[in-house]
């Protein structure tokens, strides 16, 4: 485990054949909209575009370290669409994240599309919690889960998910969409990879650690 502040340089890579969940999370669990006000305003959110003011050179170069780690995208229809309208139209020639997104294989859930467009994208189709983990046992790689919150969701309550890149940004927002939902399966993680932004931003990465040991600070004898 990594400890304390260390730079991008340090970073553990992830075992390949896992399902990571990659997400901006406040300090009270919220990930809805943090790129932009208009980004997912379910709920009368009016909080979006919270990461923004915290970006700096630092994360982008972590973020382009994890990016360069993964082989395939997994995502929920809405932010397929969010991507999807984005991502073709920005000049990616010195944006590695933007030319991997365009360019790698896509995995898009939706029980509405009939297609999907972006380039090198498909549709799951079934049972999502059966077709996902057939896709993690047809995939020696690494699968990022990037927004998609409502997908994610489902992810957890059937226990799929390996391992989580969240970057806690420092606010709170009071409401909007969490990461771990009511469904969520128990389980025990472990710190691989921890660092901080100039702006306050820790960086951390999560591995599965099998379940969790309980205990109890009470007296043997009252």
């Amino acid at each position: 485990m990594t400890e304390g502040n260390r730079t991008s340089d340090d970073q553990t890579e992830t075992t390949p054949g896992t399902l990571v969940v990659g997400t901006f999370l406040t300090l009270d669990g919220v990930m809805q909209a943090p790129g932009d006000p208009d980004e997912d305003r379910d709920g009368g959110f009016e909080f979006g575009g919270w990461v923004v003011n915290y970006w700096n050179d630092q994360m982008q170069e972590v973020l382009n370290d994890q990016f360069a780690e993964v082989d395939s995208l997994l995502l929920g229809r809405k932010t397929y669409e969010i991507f999807a309208a984005h991502w073709p139209n920005v000049d990616t020639e010195d944006d590695p994240v933007g030319t991997k997104l365009n360019s790698m294989p896509k995995h898009v859930v939706s029980r509405t599309l009939d297609a999907v467009e972006w380039n090198n994208s498909s549709l799951l189709s079934g049972d999502v919690a059966e077709a996902v983990a057939n896709l993690k046992e047809d995939h020696e790689d690494v699968i990022l889960v990037q927004g998609s919150q409502n997908l994610i969701q489902t992810l957890l309550a059937d226990d799929l998910v390996d391992a989580f890149w969240i970057w806690v940004v420092p606010l709170v927002l009071g409401e909007g969409k969490r990461l771990f939902g009511d469904g969520t399966v128990p389980t025990g993680l472990e710190l691989t990879y921890a660092d901080t932004s100039s702006t306050g931003v820790q960086l951390l990465r999560y591995e599965r650690a099998g379940e969790i040991d309980y205990g109890s600070f009470a007296l043997e004898e009252p």
